[in-house]
């Protein structure tokens, strides 16, 4: 017998954020096919999300396990309540921060038009409205919500450049559009609106902002939620996740023989001089300039054949608990 002849890879074109950009990811994406974007967080890998055929493509092409949901992005609020209900709660923080780095986690609208396969079977959906304006261009082009996982492989280090995107994806994706760096360089912070208000993932946008918002504290996510096994509400929960290939030693105050060094702030690492290599999250302390610069120097350092990364401690403070997630994710066992 014959066997059958292998899947042709893709030619994954690489085009600069213009118009004619716009339309062409518009009309990829409603032939069922994947488009890389910016957003302001980093760049996501949109598909359809009400084609769940576009979305087993998007699956396969991440590698990511179909029980992980993905996010669905609208172009605005009224979008969103198409997709979900909104409690007083969810509502008063979608209009404090939409567009914006935050996911709400909601109850499935009747008639939820996104794809089974994309909510992983939950009567819940995850729903965010970027605040990049190419996102919002895709958007509106294309009229229908759009799921946009990060686009890199799963569990890789997630992209805040096109190279990024390229490096992971090329021959798995139709386009890339090309709308330079992120500007917040983390993924969206996501809250469970499904009762008491509860932080999920930390992230772009502050705990602190979303507090006094609400006018109250916000729950904390059951450990169990995160376990490798579990099937989690949101995406980006799994304990290994964001992982380089190359191990992670945190909190080092030290640089070990071999070892790069991810350092923060103005006062240098004892040993510093013989890291293979060092990347400075941000000279200043600056915990936004961090967040920006984290997947990108993660990146850097990954490639440069160390035995190790050693990360310097960063403040839980602000954006440092989002950081700080990341890279306790990033240095789990795998």
């Amino acid at each position: 017998m014959t066997a059958p002849p292998a899947a042709t890879p893709l030619i994954t074109r690489v085009a600069r954020a213009d118009a004619a950009a716009i339309r062409e990811a518009a009309e990829r994406l409603a032939a069922g096919g994947l488009v890389a974007f910016p957003t302001e967080t980093v760049y996501g890998l949109g598909a359809d999300a009400t084609n769940g055929e576009a979305i087993a493509r998007l699956y396969a092409a991440k590698g990511r396990p179909q029980f992980n949901p993905l996010i669905a992005h609208v172009a605005d609020l009224a979008a969103a309540r198409a997709l979900a209900r909104f409690s007083a709660e969810a509502e008063r923080l979608a209009r404090a921060f939409w567009p914006g780095p935050l996911t709400l986690v909601l109850p499935k609208a009747a008639n939820c038009p996104v794809a089974e396969l994309a909510t992983a079977g939950l009567d819940s959906i995850a729903v965010r409205v970027p605040r990049h304006e190419v996102a919002q261009q895709i958007l509106a082009a294309f009229a229908r919500p759009i799921v946009a996982p990060s686009a890199n492989r799963s569990g890789h280090v997630s992209p805040t450049t096109a190279a990024h995107v390229l490096a992971d994806l090329r021959g798995r994706i139709d386009l890339i559009v090309d709308g330079g760096a992120t500007s917040v360089g983390l993924e969206s912070t996501i809250v469970a609106c499904l009762g008491v208000p509860t932080l999920l993932r930390p992230g772009g946008l502050p705990r602190a902002d979303i507090e006094r918002v609400l006018g109250h504290p916000l729950a904390e996510r059951p450990p169990a939620t995160v376990a490798a096994d579990a099937a989690p509400r949101a995406p980006g929960m799994l304990a290994s996740h964001y992982a380089p290939r190359t191990p992670l030693r945190l909190d080092a105050e030290r640089v070990e023989t071999g070892e790069a060094l991810l350092a923060f702030g103005p006062r240098p690492a004892a040993g510093a001089e013989k890291a293979a290599m060092a990347l400075n999250l941000s000279a200043r302390g600056d915990l936004i300039e961090a967040a920006a610069n984290l997947f990108s120097h993660l990146r850097a350092l990954d490639a440069a054949g160390a035995s190790r990364i050693a990360v310097m401690p960063i403040p839980q403070d602000g954006l440092g608990e989002a950081i700080n997630d990341r890279l306790t994710r990033a240095a789990a066992p795998r």
